[in-house]
C-alpha cells in the first residue's frame, strides 16, 4: 500500500510503500530523484527516462522524493551521472557517514520521517535551491518550447541544456516530455477522456499521447490508465 504526504522540505514528498498482493508496479518517469530506505540500506534513485520495475521479491520502502532539479545540490552529484540508475548512498558519500545514517534511520520509529530529517539537514548545509531551476520546470510544464524557455530565462539553448543535464539528468526536451506525461496521468486518472487528456496535456492528438505513453511508460495507453501500471 502506497501513502505520501508533503514534506517540510519545500517541494518534496515523503512516502511509504508496503507490498500488497503479487507483482510490483513500474515506477514511471517524473523528473524527480529520491532518497530511499529498504531492508537496512540507503539508496538514491536517479532521474528516469523509462519505466523502472523493482527486481526481486516485493518489499517495503520509505523515501523522500525531491522536487525536480533540487536533489543534485543536496547529494553532491550531477543528476546525469545517476540517470536510470539506483545506487547505494555509500557509493556517493563516505561509507562511515552512511553507516551512521543507516543506524539513525533503523532506530527511528518512522523511517520515512528520518529520511526527511536527513534531507532537511543537507538542505540547511547546501543553502537555498537555485530559483532558475524551478523556473525551468514551470516554463516547460506550462507547455513552452525549449527555445521559449531559454529566452524567458535569458539563457542560450546550449547553456540551458548543460544546466538541465546537471540538475535534471537530461536535456530540457526530455524533461518537457516527462512533465507532459505526468500532466496526462493526472488528467486521465481523474476521469478525463483520452482525447481531451491529449489536448489538455499538450499532445497533438490521442495517437501522439499513445505513442509517448508506450515509449516513456513501456505499456499501451489503456493498460496504463486503467491503473494496471
Amino acid at each position: 500500500m502506497y501513502a505520501e504526504r508533503m514534506s517540510r522540505l519545500a517541494g518534496a514528498v515523503v512516502w511509504r510503500n508496503s507490498p500488497v498482493g503479487v507483482g510490483a508496479r513500474p515506477v514511471l518517469p517524473d523528473g524527480c530523484m529520491d532518497l530511499l530506505w529498504s531492508e537496512g540500506r540507503l539508496l538514491v534513485a536517479g532521474p528516469d527516462t523509462r519505466p523502472y520495475l523493482p527486481e526481486g521479491p516485493a518489499r517495503s520502502w520509505a523515501g523522500i522524493r525531491f522536487f525536480p532539479g533540487t536533489a543534485p545540490a543536496l547529494l553532491g552529484v550531477p543528476a546525469h551521472e545517476l540517470r536510470d540508475r539506483r545506487v547505494e548512498l555509500a557509493d556517493l558519500w563516505p561509507a562511515a557517514s552512511v553507516r551512521r545514517l543507516c543506524d539513525r534511520v533503523a532506530a527511528a520509529p518512522d523511517p520515512a520521517s528520518a529520511l526527511e530529517d536527513i534531507a532537511l539537514d543537507r538542505a540547511a548545509e547546501a543553502g537555498a535551491p537555485d530559483p532558475l531551476l524551478r523556473r525551468v520546470v514551470e516554463c516547460l510544464d506550462e507547455g513552452r518550447t525549449v527555445a521559449a524557455t531559454a529566452a524567458a530565462l535569458g539563457l542560450g539553448e546550449r547553456r540551458l541544456h548543460r544546466r538541465c543535464l546537471t540538475a535534471f539528468g537530461y536535456g530540457p526536451k526530455t524533461l518537457a516530455r516527462v512533465l507532459r506525461l505526468q500532466r496526462a496521468l493526472a488528467l486521465a486518472r481523474s476521469g478525463t477522456p483520452y482525447a481531451q487528456t491529449a489536448v489538455r496535456a499538450g499532445y497533438a492528438d490521442q495517437s501522439h499521447l499513445a505513442r509517448e505513453v508506450r515509449e516513456l511508460a513501456g505499456m499501451p495507453l489503456g493498460e496504463l490508465f486503467a491503473g494496471r501500471g
